[in-house]
């Protein structure tokens, strides 16, 4: 009886802190949220919702100071996407080769490898950018605009080196999470596959990778997070222009433009990088409830048929 009772009582207890644990969770984001619309709202209103979201021209400490974001949200999207075009496929591709081909030991020695890239700290990923994918870009910048009079030459520090940099250093978010995911898809979905006539590889790619898609796709909006909120390496890669984000262009991400001028602004210039920052908690925001929203949607796709067969056997 008294044991039954201490089992009931630590029960009680491990209830209770998971509870707090999930409250401090819901806390802590709504009070991120609430302080960012606080501190953001009010520049919208004193620069304007046009001149400020859809302005162009970047000159906050001018005579006649202009707000206008709208080519550095354009980096923003654009550089994630592309990095996440090239960075999703490579990270699948490897967890694939990791989780259903890899030996044991070539296992061992890629996935140590994997986690160490993981660990690798933001300053070192654009100190590598700057010494060693700059110049590179930079010979084929001279390569393809030789002889032009209007290309403004950047050195190599421009939007195809921030994309390059974001795409390695969301691999490993993306690799260690899908491995993971293959890796739990039962043996007997493989099984029942290649009895059936499949495929290796055709039993990889329709009834594994299909079967594993949730974990794949918490992988990947994970990558995404970190190519949104990444600052110091682009910083360091990209130029820091205000520019149309084209891939030889100098450019400046929504991260950058917060960490370049946050510690010397003041006035309405320090309000608007407030709303530059909410602009980027909305964009985090939008973007991890679209995927999300896939995610529901392609589970409940693949339950749906199942339902249906109990019901019409339930009938027969």
């Amino acid at each position: 009886m008294n044991k039954a009772k201490k089992t009931l009582s630590v029960e009680n207890v491990a209830k209770a802190i998971f509870i707090l644990c999930g409250a401090v969770a819901v806390f802590a984001v709504l009070s991120i949220t609430v302080y960012m619309i606080a501190r953001g709202a009010p520049a919208l209103k004193e620069v304007g919702v046009p001149e400020l979201l859809f302005g162009t021209e970047w000159k906050p400490t001018a005579a006649d100071p202009s707000f206008g974001i709208a080519y550095i949200i354009a980096s923003s999207i654009v550089g994630t996407a592309m990095s996440v075009l090239i960075g999703v496929p490579v990270g699948l591709l490897t967890a694939v080769f990791l989780a259903e081909l890899a030996g044991k030991r070539t296992a061992g020695i890629v996935q140590p490898a994997v986690e160490l890239l993981a660990a690798v700290p933001s300053v070192i990923y654009g100190l590598l950018g700057m010494m060693l994918l700059n110049p590179a870009i930079y010979k084929l910048e001279k390569m393809i605009f030789a002889g032009s009079t209007t290309h403004q030459f950047t050195g190599g520090a421009d939007m195809l080196a921030a994309i390059l940099v974001l795409a390695v250093m969301i691999l490993p978010t993306i690799i260690t999470v899908s491995t993971s995911s293959l890796k739990a898809v039962s043996d007997d979905l493989r099984a029942a596959s290649l009895a059936l006539g499949a495929s290796r590889i055709q039993t990889i790619f329709r009834v594994v990778i299909p079967a594993a898609r949730s974990g794949i796709m918490t992988g990947v909006v994970l990558g995404i997070g970190r190519a949104i909120g990444e600052a110091m390496a682009i910083n360091m890669v990209a130029g820091g222009s205000v520019n149309l984000p084209l891939p030889f262009n100098s450019v400046r991400f929504l991260t950058t433009q917060l960490v370049s001028e946050m510690s010397y602004a003041e006035g309405t210039h320090r309000r608007v990088l407030f709303t530059v920052g909410l602009v980027l908690y909305i964009f985090i925001m939008a973007i991890n409830l679209i995927l999300m929203k896939m995610k529901t949607a392609g589970t409940d796709k693949e339950k749906a048929p199942v339902r249906k067969r109990k019901g019409e056997t339930a009938h027969e």
